[in-house]
C-alpha cells in the first residue's frame, strides 16, 4: 500500500503522518508537493496540518487552489482515500469536498491540549478499528476549528451516518460543557457521502505512537490500511 503525504508551503505536520506510515504501520510513503499534478501510485492521501500559505485570507483558501488539488479531487472521485487533518480539514471545506466550514473557535483563542473524543460511527474505512462509543484521545491544535453547516446540512449529516467523532469528556459524556471550540453537535470529524473523505481537527497523528503516551489515533491508519489491503486483494 503506497501513501502520499501532501506538502503545502506551511505545512508543518507533514513529517509526523509520514513516521506514522513509515515507522508505526511500515508501509511505503511518498511526500507529495502542492505543485504536483500527478500524484503516482498511491493508495491513500493524507492531508496534514499546519499553516498552508500562512493561512492568508483563511485557513486552506488559498491551499485548495493549488495544482494538486485538482488530482486529489480526481483520485478521490475514483474513491480513493483522503484524511485532511486539522489544516487538512480545512482545505477539503474549501475544496468543497466536504460540507460546511470550519469558524474562529468561540473563545477567539488558539487552542492546544488533549481532548477527549467520543466515537460515532465505526461503519467507514477510517474507523473500523473502534468500537461504538469508545472514547479517545487525539491532540488538538487549532484556532478555527469550530465547525459550522447550515441546519439542513447538519440534519442530512446526521441522519446519514456522517458524523465519526465528538468532543466529549473522559467519561463519553456530550454536551457544551465538552466543547472545546463551539462545534456545532460537538464534531470534531466528519466524512463525505461516498464514505472515502474525512476531515477532523484532532490529530491522530499525534495520538499513534506509544512513546508519545498516546496511541489512540493508530486506529484511524490501521482502519485505513485494512480497508486498503482487502480492496487490493478484490
Amino acid at each position: 500500500m503506497n501513501w502520499g503525504v501532501l506538502l503545502f508551503p506551511g505545512s508543518n505536520c507533514a513529517e509526523d503522518c509520514f513516521h506514522v506510515i513509515d515507522k508505526v504501520l511500515g508501509k511505503p510513503v511518498t511526500y507529495l508537493w502542492h505543485k504536483d499534478t500527478d500524484l503516482g501510485d498511491v493508495d491513500a492521501i493524507i492531508i496534514p496540518g499546519g499553516f498552508s500559505y500562512g493561512d492568508h485570507l483563511r485557513p486552506g483558501a488559498i491551499a485548495h487552489l493549488s495544482p494538486a488539488m485538482s488530482a486529489v479531487k480526481e483520485f478521490a472521485e475514483k474513491g480513493g482515500l483522503v484524511i485532511g487533518i486539522c489544516n487538512g480539514f480545512q482545505i477539503l471545506t474549501e475544496a468543497r469536498m466536504l460540507p460546511g466550514s470550519l469558524l474562529q473557535n468561540r473563545g477567539l483563542k488558539f487552542l492546544c491540549q488533549d481532548q477527549t473524543l467520543k466515537v460515532d460511527n465505526i461503519e467507514t474505512p477510517f474507523t473500523s478499528e473502534y468500537k461504538t462509543d469508545d472514547v479517545l484521545v487525539f491532540p488538538i491544535a487549532h484556532n478555527e476549528g469550530n465547525y459550522y453547516a447550515k441546519p439542513e446540512t447538519i440534519a442530512e449529516m446526521e441522519q446519514n451516518g456522517q458524523v465519526l467523532f465528538r468532543y466529549c469528556n473522559p467519561e463519553g459524556e456530550i454536551s457544551d460543557v465538552t466543547n472545546p471550540n463551539g462545534s456545532i453537535n460537538n464534531i470534531a470529524g466528519i466524512i463525505n457521502r461516498t464514505g472515502n473523505v474525512v476531515g477532523m481537527m484532532p490529530h491522530p497523528e499525534r495520538s499513534s505512537d506509544n512513546v508519545l503516551g498516546l496511541s489512540d489515533g493508530k486506529g484511524v491508519f490501521i482502519s485505513m490500511l485494512k480497508y486498503l489491503e482487502a480492496n487490493k486483494q478484490n
